[in-house]
């Protein structure tokens, strides 16, 4: 086995040509054969005991390359970039050269290398204080809002619909007078206001009373997700069934027993500012590094190679992918909902992706030339966060050494990004 390195015409990125003994090769062509000798059938024989050469001849010898090649390459792939310690930061364009039976496999892989990054200004840089301070209004707004996730709702019938009301409400919608698909439902509760039907629905229920019967009119939105629908004047028939309004409790020192550990009124207000001052406190922390990180990063210029933008992309794709799986919902049903294209996303998600990537590189450089370490109480309170958090125990979360490996990492980030602020001038 042996590997041969050349540099490109592309700075960063280098050549890897690798050879593989015809016997390794050879090997792994029978390895897949025997976990795929079941699904063959071939006159004379029972299905999966044909032997290799008969099953060789009747279907030609290279049958069994492609599987023996993605079976075989990954593993000599990784272990002789680990052996000849090359720096890969992106994902290889893999092209074979040669591929026969008898013969040594032979295959390229070009790959993005570890640019070098020359820093520039990082301590002493010029950052403006930013602080957020907690008003006796935005402690008025967290009750009010406390007061209407507590609210009891009140059947009325003395008066007809207003806003903020909740109805509920038989409709049909018609257009060109003939119903259309989804455009009737029965029993339905919507919150006068809230804007969540279409433009001028929700208006046009104001002034109705209850067992009362009416026709209105709208225009669905050019945007509207249902081509069909989008730009067309439209009617429903609306029949009102009940109104329900919020009644607020009363904000005393019930309300604070009712909805919080507090006994008083003055105590639950008290939590509620200093919550809200310490989420100010992280608030300002966040926008004075993330203005810090920006100045270092105008400060230092790197050459990025696109194979690297290309993985973080990639990465990035990835998370939105699992975050819709979660929801349940798979990537390619959320951009046919959205009429984009991968490709699309791709584009979009470039320029966050090339500044996550520099700001990377540099944060490490940091690290390695202010020969940072990590903090190992981070270490262990993520791990304590992360037991709690999936319900296992702490000793199972311990032995994975490759999330270790990624918390150290996260803690000498942080530290850096600490170093940076640290040594900046605040100005006003």
């Amino acid at each position: 086995m042996s590997v041969k390195q050349e540099k490109t015409e592309n700075k960063n990125e280098v050549k890897l040509t690798f050879t593989v003994e015809a016997a390794k090769f050879e090997e792994s062509i029978m390895n897949v054969f025997k976990q795929s000798a079941k699904y063959f059938n071939i006159p004379g024989f029972r299905k999966g005991k044909a032997p290799f050469k008969i099953v060789e001849r009747y279907y030609g010898a290279n049958i069994f390359y492609e599987d023996a090649f993605n079976d075989l390459v990954p593993s000599v792939y990784d272990e002789e970039i680990k052996n000849n310690k090359i720096d890969v930061v992106s994902k290889p364009k893999i092209d074979i050269v040669q591929m026969e039976k008898g013969k040594d496999l032979i295959f390229t892989a070009v790959v993005a290398t570890r640019p070098e990054v020359k820093l520039g200004k990082y301590k002493g840089i010029d950052v403006k204080k930013v602080e957020y301070k907690v008003t006796d209004k935005d402690v008025e707004d967290e009750l009010n809002h406390m007061a209407e996730h507590n609210a009891r709702m009140v059947s009325v019938e003395d008066r007809p619909v207003k806003n903020q009301d909740i109805v509920t409400i038989d409709f049909e919608g018609f257009v060109d007078d003939k119903p259309f698909e989804g455009g009737k439902a029965e029993g339905q509760q919507l919150t006068i206001g809230s804007n969540t039907f279409i433009p001028g629905f929700e208006d046009q229920l104001v002034g109705m009373k209850i067992g009362e019967e009416k026709d209105i009119n709208v225009t669905f939105p050019k945007d509207y997700y249902s081509k069909e629908l989008a730009g067309k004047d439209a009617r429903f028939h609306i029949n009102l069934h009940e109104i329900k309004e919020k009644e607020l409790p009363k904000l005393d020192d019930e309300f604070a027993k009712d909805v919080s550990e507090f006994d008083t009124l003055a105590e639950l207000k008290k939590s509620i500012k200093d919550k809200k001052t310490e989420e100010n406190e992280h608030r300002a922390k966040h926008e004075m590094e993330d203005a810090a990180i920006e100045t270092v990063c105008k400060n230092t210029k790197i050459d990025i190679p696109d194979g690297m933008i290309d993985l973080e992309v990639d990465n990035m794709i990835e998370n939105v992918s699992q975050r819709l799986q979660y929801q349940g919902m798979k990537l390619d049903q959320y951009l046919k909902m959205v009429g984009k294209t991968e490709s699309d996303m791709k584009k979009e998600f470039r320029a966050d992706a090339e500044k996550n990537v520099k700001t990377s590189l540099i944060l490490g450089q940091i690290v390695k030339d202010e020969k940072i370490e990590a903090d190992p109480k981070y270490v262990k309170d993520k791990m304590e966060e992360m037991s709690k958090q999936y319900n296992r125990k702490l000793e199972e979360i311990e032995k994975n050494e490759q999330l270790k490996e990624y918390l150290e990492e996260s803690s000498k980030t942080e530290l850096a990004v600490k170093l940076i602020l640290d040594n900046a001038k605040m100005t006003k």
